[in-house]
């Protein structure tokens, strides 16, 4: 695989420049002057490579979106296919895990986004995709679980409980108590899975 081109690197320093100030001080504080020093680079460079603040704003929650991807698939590939629920325990740890690939200023600066989605089509436009997309994932590891009846409303479930500790963790930093969120969704999951399971057959 070759070397990100110059103009690549330069696009993907500005849209963490964003992530940085949204994470501190939302996005409407978020100038292009003020991203455009946190990148490291002119306003002027801004401007070249993206033609306003919500087309990096755009382009943020497509690579926040990568990233989980990447977070869910190589947690999934440590659990044996035909553990439905260990599967959706990585999911889970996927979104909510601390540890090295963890990051804070993502899930504030996701929070932000949410916030946007609702005041800007454009961002509701992506933003619902890619949520949707995600929660149509957990809902087929889900019915791996209880079968398709039940998967939606327990993914849907599960996944509002993903998005109501990010909001605590982004807007009252220190309230839930560090590392219990995983936890305590996965024991959510434990016991929806098992009331929505079916019953075997005689």
């Amino acid at each position: 695989m070759g070397r990100p081109s110059n103009s690549e690197e330069r696009r993907q320093q500005i849209v963490a420049g964003l992530l940085r100030i949204m994470a501190e001080r939302g996005y409407e504080r978020a100038s292009v002057a003020e991203i455009a020093r946190a990148a490291g680079l002119s306003p002027g460079l801004v401007h070249y490579h993206f033609k306003d603040k919500q087309e990096i704003l755009l382009t943020l929650v497509e690579q926040l979106s990568a990233r989980v991807r990447e977070r869910v698939a190589a947690r999934l590939a440590r659990v044996k296919a035909e553990d439905a629920r260990a599967r959706v325990d990585a999911f889970l740890e996927a979104f909510l895990a601390t540890g090295a690939d963890a990051d804070p200023a993502a899930v504030a600066s996701w929070v932000t986004i949410s916030a946007e989605a609702i005041q800007q089509p454009e961002v509701r436009a992506i933003y619902e995709k890619v949520v949707r997309e995600d929660l149509e994932h957990l809902e087929e590891l889900v019915g791996a679980v209880t079968g398709k009846r039940r998967a939606r409303t327990v993914a849907a479930g599960l996944f509002a409980a993903i998005q109501g500790y990010f909001v605590l963790a982004a807007s009252v930093p220190g309230l839930v108590p560090p590392g219990s969120a995983v936890g305590t969704v996965k024991r959510m999951a434990a016991g929806l899975l098992d009331a929505a399971q079916p019953p075997e057959e005689a």
